[in-house]
């Protein structure tokens, strides 16, 4: 009887080629990164009968070419970066070439068979994209204040008062531009709404859970936990049994989440208790505060897919 062997294509994506490699074929081509170059890989995958097509996050040089074969209808499947090269590793490949990152990206899907992705709303897309803007602007602004508090020279101080200005205007501006797309998707007006319902959870959380974790509502409580990085990890071996850390997940949504468990902590009813809780057993505070993020993160998620808004159930006095 004859083992049949899917068939997965792994393009490697770098500012101007799309290196491609078929496995089990072993066939491997470049390709230009170009609407040129991708209708010439749509014509070289389309008789390959593929069951899927694993590629790299490389920044914005692959958005392109994703957009353009998930609209073609092929099954896209995109890894981090940091996934793929552990995959290789564990393969003992340590040659790091855009060919032989296109042939571990192939054999990555033949494999573990990664599940394949919906092209996400153009408005998300913008929204992402304005949200990381936003993020770098106010990481440039805590430089730019930082520098003040130290600056010598008339000159140097003016130029960073004006600089410190312009910061605090694009950021308004971008705000209001990220309310602008979001009012132009009903999907992302409902999810705004419902983010926006919970208490401690403001404009600019909401806006980074729109963007940067867009998997809520299709997730379960260990999962959205897990993404997000607040999920409890064991470490043990034999008789030894370590503390749980939390690791991994999306660093920039656990950062703004963690101000909106700030805030929750204090005038959230129902997060306040959680807290108070776990502070009264003897418990840290950042652990504490782990926890309420961890709350936060899953009601969020709840909320988002039974699509209600969030209610604060007081005791009757």
């Amino acid at each position: 009887m004859t083992q049949y062997t899917p068939k997965f294509a792994g393009i490697d994506v770098s500012k101007a080629h799309l290196d491609v490699y078929l496995h089990p074929d072993g066939s491997s081509h470049r390709f230009n990164n170009t609407k040129s170059g991708w209708c010439a890989l749509r014509k070289w995958l389309l008789i390959c009968d593929l069951q899927g097509v694993v590629y790299e996050a490389t920044g914005s040089y692959h958005k392109g070419i994703e957009r353009y074969l998930g609209e073609h209808g092929f099954p896209i499947a995109r890894l981090d970066a940091r996934r793929a090269r552990r995959f290789a590793e564990a393969l003992g490949v340590n040659a790091k070439t855009d060919p032989v990152d296109a042939r571990v990206l192939a054999e990555f899907g033949a494999f573990l068979k990664p599940a394949t992705r919906a092209l996400p709303d153009p408005a998300l897309e913008l929204l992402k994209e304005l949200v990381a803007a936003r993020r770098g602007l106010v990481q440039q602004g805590t430089r730019i204040a930082n520098k003040s508090k130290t600056a010598m020279s008339p000159l140097l101080k003016r130029q960073l008062r004006h600089s410190a200005k312009q910061v605090k205007t694009q950021i308004t501006q971008i705000d209001a531009e990220c309310l602008d797309i979001a009012g132009t998707s009903p999907v992302l007006t409902q999810r705004l709404k419902i983010l926006l319902s919970i208490s401690g959870v403001g404009t600019v959380t909401a806006m980074t859970l729109l963007a940067d974790m867009p998997e809520l509502g299709n997730l379960n409580d260990k999962q959205a936990a897990s993404l997000m990085g607040v999920a409890p990890v064991a470490r043990d071996s034999g008789a030894f049994q370590g503390k749980r850390h939390i690791r991994g997940g999306r660093a920039q949504v656990r950062q703004a989440v963690y101000m909106a468990a700030l805030v929750a902590s204090r005038y959230n009813a129902d997060m306040k208790q959680k807290y108070n809780a776990l502070v009264d057993k003897g418990k840290p505070p950042k652990v504490a505060l782990t926890a309420v993020m961890r709350k936060l993160i899953i009601l969020a998620n709840a909320l988002i897919r039974d699509n209600r808004t969030w209610s604060e159930i007081r005791p009757c006095s």
